[in-house]
Protein backbone atom coordinates (compact mmCIF):
# COMPACT_ATOMS: atom_id res chain seq x y z
CA UNK A 1 0.00 0.00 0.00
CA UNK A 2 2.68 2.65 0.93
CA UNK A 3 4.53 1.85 -2.13
CA UNK A 4 1.50 2.63 -4.28
CA UNK A 5 0.93 5.62 -2.07
CA UNK A 6 4.39 7.05 -2.97
CA UNK A 7 4.51 5.52 -7.00
CA UNK A 8 0.82 7.88 -7.66
CA UNK A 9 2.55 10.69 -5.71
CA UNK A 10 5.30 10.58 -8.14
CA UNK A 11 3.62 10.10 -11.38
CA UNK A 12 1.47 13.19 -10.20
CA UNK A 13 4.34 14.84 -9.59
CA UNK A 14 5.75 14.25 -12.91
CA UNK A 15 2.61 14.79 -14.84
CA UNK A 16 2.19 18.54 -13.43
CA UNK A 17 5.76 19.15 -14.16
CA UNK A 18 5.31 17.99 -17.51
CA UNK A 19 2.20 19.70 -17.53
CA UNK A 20 3.78 23.21 -16.43
CA UNK A 21 6.77 22.79 -18.91
CA UNK A 22 3.96 22.67 -21.62
CA UNK A 23 1.84 25.30 -20.68
CA UNK A 24 5.20 27.63 -19.91
CA UNK A 25 5.94 27.39 -23.16
CA UNK A 26 3.24 27.41 -25.72
CA UNK A 27 3.89 31.10 -26.84
CA UNK A 28 7.35 29.78 -28.07
CA UNK A 29 7.47 29.96 -32.30
CA UNK A 30 12.36 28.16 -36.07
CA UNK A 31 12.79 25.27 -36.51
CA UNK A 32 16.65 25.37 -36.55
CA UNK A 33 17.76 21.51 -35.39
CA UNK A 34 16.97 18.71 -37.90
CA UNK A 35 13.48 17.17 -37.99
CA UNK A 36 13.21 13.32 -37.53
CA UNK A 37 10.08 11.21 -38.92
CA UNK A 38 11.23 8.13 -36.65
CA UNK A 39 11.77 10.55 -33.57
CA UNK A 40 10.91 7.09 -31.44
CA UNK A 41 13.60 4.99 -32.42
CA UNK A 42 16.12 8.21 -32.19
CA UNK A 43 15.07 9.78 -28.97
CA UNK A 44 18.11 10.30 -27.20
CA UNK A 45 19.45 12.62 -29.95
CA UNK A 46 16.90 15.27 -28.48
CA UNK A 47 16.97 13.76 -25.04
CA UNK A 48 19.45 12.34 -22.67
CA UNK A 49 17.15 10.71 -20.22
CA UNK A 50 16.43 7.91 -22.18
CA UNK A 51 20.19 6.47 -22.51
CA UNK A 52 20.32 3.65 -20.67
CA UNK A 53 16.50 2.89 -20.27
CA UNK A 54 16.99 -0.37 -23.00
CA UNK A 55 18.80 -1.94 -20.24
CA UNK A 56 21.29 -2.83 -23.28
CA UNK A 57 24.67 -1.49 -24.76
CA UNK A 58 22.57 -0.16 -27.90
CA UNK A 59 24.20 1.68 -31.15
CA UNK A 60 21.92 3.56 -33.51
CA UNK A 61 22.35 5.14 -37.24
CA UNK A 62 20.22 7.46 -38.71
CA UNK A 63 20.05 9.34 -42.34
CA UNK A 64 18.13 11.73 -43.51
CA UNK A 65 17.35 13.52 -47.04
CA UNK A 66 14.48 16.18 -47.01
CA UNK A 67 13.23 17.45 -49.90
CA UNK A 68 14.88 15.34 -52.55
CA UNK A 69 15.89 16.96 -56.16
CA UNK A 70 15.45 20.55 -54.24
CA UNK A 71 18.79 22.27 -53.95
CA UNK A 72 20.37 22.99 -50.70
CA UNK A 73 17.98 20.92 -49.10
CA UNK A 74 18.93 19.28 -45.56
CA UNK A 75 20.97 16.26 -45.34
CA UNK A 76 21.03 14.82 -41.41
CA UNK A 77 23.27 12.16 -40.39
CA UNK A 78 22.89 11.18 -36.43
CA UNK A 79 25.19 8.24 -34.56
CA UNK A 80 24.19 7.45 -31.32
CA UNK A 81 25.22 4.35 -28.68
CA UNK A 82 23.91 4.52 -25.19
CA UNK A 83 24.58 1.70 -22.06
CA UNK A 84 23.27 1.43 -18.55
CA UNK A 85 26.23 1.65 -16.17
CA UNK A 86 26.38 1.02 -12.52
CA UNK A 87 25.77 -1.81 -9.95
CA UNK A 88 22.47 -1.37 -9.84
CA UNK A 89 21.87 -0.21 -13.29
CA UNK A 90 20.29 3.21 -12.13
CA UNK A 91 23.07 5.22 -14.22
CA UNK A 92 23.25 5.81 -18.30
CA UNK A 93 26.18 6.82 -20.38
CA UNK A 94 26.16 7.88 -23.88
CA UNK A 95 27.18 9.56 -26.80
CA UNK A 96 25.50 11.26 -29.57
CA UNK A 97 26.67 12.81 -32.80
CA UNK A 98 24.62 14.57 -35.38
CA UNK A 99 26.00 16.02 -38.57
CA UNK A 100 23.48 18.70 -40.46
CA UNK A 101 24.11 19.85 -44.16
CA UNK A 102 21.30 22.74 -45.04
CA UNK A 103 22.56 25.05 -48.35
CA UNK A 104 25.44 26.53 -47.74
CA UNK A 105 25.66 25.81 -43.53
CA UNK A 106 27.03 22.65 -42.24
CA UNK A 107 26.69 22.03 -38.41
CA UNK A 108 27.73 19.52 -36.38
CA UNK A 109 27.75 18.21 -32.99
CA UNK A 110 29.06 15.81 -30.79
CA UNK A 111 28.24 15.35 -26.95
CA UNK A 112 28.12 12.92 -24.03
CA UNK A 113 24.96 12.31 -22.21
CA UNK A 114 24.22 10.97 -19.05
CA UNK A 115 21.08 9.89 -17.28
CA UNK A 116 20.42 8.81 -13.69
CA UNK A 117 16.85 7.30 -13.06
CA UNK A 118 14.79 6.10 -9.86
CA UNK A 119 12.97 3.25 -9.84
CA UNK A 120 9.18 3.94 -8.96
CA UNK A 121 7.89 0.73 -8.87
CA UNK A 122 9.22 -2.65 -9.10
CA UNK A 123 6.28 -4.91 -9.81
CA UNK A 124 5.55 -2.43 -12.83
CA UNK A 125 9.11 -1.45 -13.88
CA UNK A 126 8.57 2.41 -13.86
CA UNK A 127 11.26 4.60 -13.56
CA UNK A 128 12.04 8.38 -13.57
CA UNK A 129 15.08 9.55 -15.25
CA UNK A 130 16.87 12.99 -15.08
CA UNK A 131 19.60 13.58 -18.12
CA UNK A 132 22.23 16.15 -18.89
CA UNK A 133 24.43 16.11 -22.49
CA UNK A 134 27.43 18.56 -22.85
CA UNK A 135 29.57 18.85 -26.08
CA UNK A 136 30.39 20.77 -28.72
CA UNK A 137 28.72 22.73 -31.65
CA UNK A 138 30.47 23.73 -34.72
CA UNK A 139 29.14 25.63 -37.40
CA UNK A 140 30.70 26.16 -41.22
CA UNK A 141 29.26 28.90 -43.82
CA UNK A 142 30.56 29.02 -47.36
CA UNK A 143 29.20 32.25 -49.23
CA UNK A 144 30.57 30.44 -52.12
CA UNK A 145 27.79 28.05 -52.55
CA UNK A 146 25.42 30.93 -52.90
CA UNK A 147 24.18 32.78 -55.78
CA UNK A 148 23.96 36.52 -54.85
CA UNK A 149 22.93 39.75 -56.46
CA UNK A 150 25.55 41.39 -55.22
CA UNK A 151 29.10 39.33 -55.20
CA UNK A 152 30.69 42.20 -53.06
CA UNK A 153 28.21 42.58 -50.83
CA UNK A 154 30.32 42.86 -47.10
CA UNK A 155 28.05 41.15 -44.96
CA UNK A 156 29.28 37.71 -47.03
CA UNK A 157 32.73 38.28 -47.70
CA UNK A 158 34.09 36.97 -44.84
CA UNK A 159 33.36 32.79 -44.11
CA UNK A 160 32.38 31.24 -41.36
CA UNK A 161 34.96 28.32 -41.10
CA UNK A 162 34.98 26.11 -37.62
CA UNK A 163 32.76 28.12 -35.08
CA UNK A 164 33.02 26.04 -31.84
CA UNK A 165 30.35 26.73 -29.41
CA UNK A 166 29.77 24.52 -26.19
CA UNK A 167 26.56 22.90 -25.82
CA UNK A 168 24.88 22.14 -22.74
CA UNK A 169 21.05 20.55 -22.46
CA UNK A 170 19.22 18.31 -19.65
CA UNK A 171 15.79 16.37 -19.99
CA UNK A 172 13.41 14.54 -18.11
CA UNK A 173 12.40 10.99 -18.93
CA UNK A 174 9.65 8.56 -17.78
CA UNK A 175 8.70 5.04 -19.06
CA UNK A 176 7.11 1.47 -17.97
CA UNK A 177 6.78 -1.47 -20.21
CA UNK A 178 3.66 0.23 -21.67
CA UNK A 179 4.09 4.45 -21.92
CA UNK A 180 6.92 7.14 -21.79
CA UNK A 181 6.53 10.62 -21.31
CA UNK A 182 9.60 12.78 -21.61
CA UNK A 183 10.39 16.92 -22.21
CA UNK A 184 13.82 18.15 -22.86
CA UNK A 185 16.03 21.25 -23.86
CA UNK A 186 18.68 19.77 -25.67
CA UNK A 187 20.90 23.10 -25.60
CA UNK A 188 20.46 25.67 -23.10
CA UNK A 189 23.01 28.08 -24.70
CA UNK A 190 21.70 30.98 -27.14
CA UNK A 191 25.18 30.62 -28.65
CA UNK A 192 25.61 33.65 -31.74
CA UNK A 193 27.84 32.93 -34.45
CA UNK A 194 29.25 36.26 -35.83
CA UNK A 195 30.50 37.94 -38.75
CA UNK A 196 33.57 40.34 -37.69
CA UNK A 197 33.83 41.83 -40.93
CA UNK A 198 34.25 45.63 -41.56
CA UNK A 199 30.66 47.06 -42.77
CA UNK A 200 30.43 50.26 -43.25
CA UNK A 201 28.42 51.34 -40.15
CA UNK A 202 31.37 49.74 -38.09
CA UNK A 203 28.41 46.99 -37.03
CA UNK A 204 28.89 43.69 -36.17
CA UNK A 205 26.71 41.01 -38.16
CA UNK A 206 24.79 38.37 -36.31
CA UNK A 207 25.13 35.50 -39.23
CA UNK A 208 23.10 32.73 -36.99
CA UNK A 209 21.40 32.06 -33.60
CA UNK A 210 21.18 28.91 -31.72
CA UNK A 211 17.83 29.23 -30.26
CA UNK A 212 15.97 26.95 -27.46
CA UNK A 213 14.40 24.04 -28.38
CA UNK A 214 11.66 22.36 -26.08
CA UNK A 215 10.75 18.70 -26.72
CA UNK A 216 7.79 16.96 -25.76
CA UNK A 217 7.47 12.76 -26.22
CA UNK A 218 4.75 10.43 -25.34
CA UNK A 219 3.80 7.38 -26.42
CA UNK A 220 1.64 4.20 -25.33
CA UNK A 221 1.82 0.49 -26.45
CA UNK A 222 -1.34 -1.17 -26.96
CA UNK A 223 -1.64 -5.17 -27.00
CA UNK A 224 -4.01 -5.40 -29.29
CA UNK A 225 -3.88 -9.24 -29.18
CA UNK A 226 -0.47 -11.81 -28.48
CA UNK A 227 1.00 -11.06 -31.71
CA UNK A 228 -0.42 -7.80 -32.38
CA UNK A 229 0.89 -4.40 -30.52
CA UNK A 230 -0.15 -0.53 -31.40
CA UNK A 231 1.32 2.17 -30.56
CA UNK A 232 0.42 6.04 -31.14
CA UNK A 233 3.08 8.39 -30.05
CA UNK A 234 3.66 12.41 -30.29
CA UNK A 235 6.16 15.00 -30.57
CA UNK A 236 6.21 18.51 -29.88
CA UNK A 237 9.00 20.93 -30.30
CA UNK A 238 8.73 24.53 -30.01
CA UNK A 239 11.39 26.98 -30.85
CA UNK A 240 11.31 31.04 -30.90
CA UNK A 241 10.90 32.21 -34.36
CA UNK A 242 8.69 29.68 -35.89
CA UNK A 243 5.61 27.74 -35.57
CA UNK A 244 4.85 24.75 -33.11
CA UNK A 245 5.96 21.39 -34.66
CA UNK A 246 3.53 18.79 -33.66
CA UNK A 247 3.69 15.47 -35.10
CA UNK A 248 1.17 12.52 -34.65
CA UNK A 249 2.24 8.55 -34.99
CA UNK A 250 0.90 5.21 -34.89
CA UNK A 251 2.52 2.48 -35.63
CA UNK A 252 1.97 -1.67 -35.27
CA UNK A 253 4.09 -4.09 -34.42
CA UNK A 254 2.99 -7.24 -35.38
CA UNK A 255 4.72 -10.79 -33.90
CA UNK A 256 7.47 -8.64 -32.58
CA UNK A 257 9.18 -8.48 -36.19
CA UNK A 258 7.19 -6.07 -38.04
CA UNK A 259 6.70 -2.20 -37.64
CA UNK A 260 4.32 -0.51 -40.24
CA UNK A 261 2.74 2.64 -39.44
CA UNK A 262 1.97 6.39 -40.31
CA UNK A 263 2.68 9.69 -39.43
CA UNK A 264 1.29 13.20 -39.20
CA UNK A 265 3.55 16.34 -39.22
CA UNK A 266 0.65 19.18 -38.36
CA UNK A 267 0.00 21.18 -41.95
CA UNK A 268 2.95 20.40 -43.24
CA UNK A 269 3.58 16.59 -44.18
CA UNK A 270 2.61 12.85 -43.72
CA UNK A 271 4.64 10.09 -43.34
CA UNK A 272 4.60 6.20 -44.04
CA UNK A 273 6.92 4.03 -42.16
CA UNK A 274 8.06 0.25 -42.05
CA UNK A 275 10.74 -1.37 -39.60
CA UNK A 276 12.36 -5.10 -39.33
CA UNK A 277 13.47 -6.80 -36.65
CA UNK A 278 15.67 -8.38 -38.56
CA UNK A 279 17.35 -10.13 -35.55
CA UNK A 280 17.04 -10.57 -32.26
CA UNK A 281 19.66 -7.04 -31.94
CA UNK A 282 18.87 -5.60 -35.45
CA UNK A 283 16.21 -3.25 -36.16
CA UNK A 284 15.84 -1.65 -39.43
CA UNK A 285 13.46 1.42 -40.30
CA UNK A 286 12.47 3.02 -42.95
CA UNK A 287 10.29 6.22 -43.80
CA UNK A 288 8.74 8.56 -46.36
CA UNK A 289 7.22 12.06 -46.02
CA UNK A 290 4.72 13.35 -48.55
CA UNK A 291 5.13 17.50 -48.21
CA UNK A 292 1.97 19.34 -48.05
CA UNK A 293 3.09 23.24 -48.21
CA UNK A 294 3.43 24.73 -51.23
CA UNK A 295 7.27 23.57 -51.46
CA UNK A 296 6.01 20.32 -52.91
CA UNK A 297 5.96 21.19 -56.16
CA UNK A 298 9.68 21.81 -56.19
CA UNK A 299 10.86 18.16 -54.64
CA UNK A 300 9.86 14.66 -54.18
CA UNK A 301 9.62 13.99 -50.76
CA UNK A 302 11.97 12.93 -48.07
CA UNK A 303 13.10 10.13 -46.85
CA UNK A 304 14.64 8.05 -43.73
CA UNK A 305 16.58 5.02 -42.96
CA UNK A 306 17.97 4.08 -39.66
CA UNK A 307 19.76 0.89 -37.74
CA UNK A 308 19.68 -0.22 -34.08
CA UNK A 309 22.32 -2.68 -32.82
CA UNK A 310 21.65 -3.98 -29.35
CA UNK A 311 24.38 -6.11 -27.49
CA UNK A 312 23.30 -7.71 -24.66
CA UNK A 313 24.90 -8.07 -21.09
CA UNK A 314 23.61 -11.86 -20.67
CA UNK A 315 24.30 -14.58 -23.42
CA UNK A 316 20.58 -15.77 -22.18
CA UNK A 317 18.99 -12.54 -22.38
CA UNK A 318 16.27 -12.25 -24.68
CA UNK A 319 14.60 -9.22 -25.97
CA UNK A 320 10.93 -8.71 -26.14
CA UNK A 321 10.42 -5.16 -28.33
CA UNK A 322 9.65 -3.17 -25.86
CA UNK A 323 8.46 -1.04 -29.07
CA UNK A 324 10.14 2.43 -27.83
Amino acid sequence: MIQHVKTSVFHKIFLFISITFFAGTISVKSQQDPQYTQYMYNTQIVNPAYVGSREVLSFGVLGRMQWVDLEGAPTTGTFSVNSPIGLMGDMGLGLSIVYDQIGPATESNAVLDYSYSLQLARRNISKLSFGLKAGVDMLDVDYTKLKLSDPNDPLFQSQVDNKIQPQVGAGIYFHTQKYYVGFSVPNFLNSKHFDEGSLDNDEIASIAVERLHYFFITGYVFDLNPNLKFKPATLVKFVSGAPIQWDMSANFLINEKFAIGGSYRWDASASGMLGFQATEGIFIGLAYDYQFSAIKDYNNGSYEALIRFDIFNKADKILTPRFF
